[in-house]
């Protein structure tokens, strides 16, 4: 549950209504450890599975063994996620088939293998924590691959090749590698237009030229808007440190634009927030808000891009231009590892498809040719090639 306290931002409690001491204990180690508060709900929401199938087998939490957790990494692989009615009756519409205009798959009934695995490392780091205190079970329940664990980490690594994941855990699934989804330009242009406001359409504009997060953009000040230079400052993603980033020309207008209809409503000053909302009485737009402003244009179109996808459009064109170089899209985009950057050097599958289908277009063309009669006796082939002009 949220508190709002800064402090202690997220608290897990029983069935009880208690607080489940421990994994307060667990929040207050990450939150020391400079996580954010979306970081200790994300960890908290992990927790929480876990509690309740501990509750539903009736077993303490230090005294859960491995076989528990055996157990419980075969029941999230096939449990059906806790859903409301309207997006269960929504969704067993549309689970598991893609979306006619994007080509994504739904999310399906149960959780996915990035969740099963985020879930295993987060309670494989909960109880080492209590292990190392002495508030826990001796042997984690939550092991690593025992395959790991007999030799040194990295050894006889080969420099030309990139660090393999060698900390692996015992019961962490395969997670597949997923090829980012950028949208076309001509449906973003389809998009676009259907913006019902320059609010919604400087945003979508600093999305797509900058390549900043959802929630690096919703966080910008007054402060950070450099329209004479075309730059905005945002609180990278994690470490939280400031980085300006260059953004396109007509996103500025567009913003200016926002701002005149907004003088004398809002309140001014350079800590004060761009972004607000449309009705009054206005207040400073969430996540959230720009959330379900992108989803409503989406579904004029039946489409179910996300805000993640600009930021993978941006990238996708940015890769696309031969004069950028792939540590300047790096750098744009604030990532840690080039190797982060370099899957945006995968094609699209629609590029794909039409490539192919042109390759099985040109290759049947070919075979439609029809093929010249042989020469007859006694003329030179070559002779009759420079006479009539053929390539030989």
């Amino acid at each position: 549950m949220e508190t709002g306290d800064r402090y202690e931002p997220y608290r897990l409690v029983d069935a009880d209504g208690a607080a489940v001491v421990p994994a307060a204990l667990f929040f207050q180690e990450l939150l020391a450890a400079g996580k954010t508060a979306a970081t200790v709900r994300s960890y908290g929401m992990d927790l929480l599975r876990w509690w309740r199938f501990l509750h539903a087998v009736k077993v303490p939490w230090d005294q859960a063994t491995r076989v528990d957790a055996r157990d419980f990494s075969c029941w999230i692989q096939l449990a059906v996620k806790p859903r409301a009615t309207a997006a269960r009756r929504r969704s067993d519409r549309t689970v598991g088939a893609p979306n006619p205009v994007t080509g994504k798959t739904g999310p399906g009934l149960g959780y996915a293998p990035s969740t099963v695995a985020h879930s295993e490392t987060v309670l494989r780091r909960f109880y080492d924590l209590h292990r190392d205190a002495g508030s826990g079970p001796l042997l984690n329940p939550f092991p690593l691959d025992l395959a790991r664990r007999t030799g040194r980490a990295h050894a006889h690594h080969n420099p030309m090749e990139a660090w393999a994941p060698e900390r692996t855990g015992r019961y962490r699934p395969t997670v597949p590698r997923r090829i980012p989804r950028s949208i076309p330009d001509e449906w973003f242009n389809t998009l676009f237009a259907a913006l019902r406001s320059n609010r919604d359409r400087a945003m979508i504009a600093l999305w797509i030229s900058s390549g900043v997060r959802a929630s690096e953009l919703i966080g910008v000040r007054q402060c950070d808007v450099d329209p004479g230079q075309q730059l905005i400052s945002v609180a990278r993603k994690g470490s939280r440190a400031r980085q300006q980033v260059p953004a396109s020309a007509d996103a500025f207008v567009w913003l200016r634009l926002y701002q005149q209809e907004l003088h004398g409503l809002v309140p001014r000053g350079r800590t004060q927030p761009v972004w607000w909302t449309l009705r009054r009485p206005f207040q400073p737009l969430t996540y959230h808000g720009a959330h379900r402003m992108f989803e409503r244009v989406n579904a004029t179109f039946g489409a179910d891009w996300t805000l993640h996808d600009l930021r993978h459009s941006a990238a996708a064109r940015m890769v696309r231009d031969p004069a950028l170089t792939l540590t300047d899209v790096q750098w744009v985009l604030g990532h840690a590892h080039l190797t982060t950057t370099e899957i945006y050097l995968a094609p699209r599958q629609d590029e794909v498809v039409a490539e192919v289908l042109a390759h099985h277009a040109r290759r049947a063309d070919r075979l439609a040719e029809p093929v010249p009669p042989p020469p007859a006796p006694g003329y030179d082939p070559e002779a009759l090639d420079v006479l009539f002009g053929r390539s030989s």
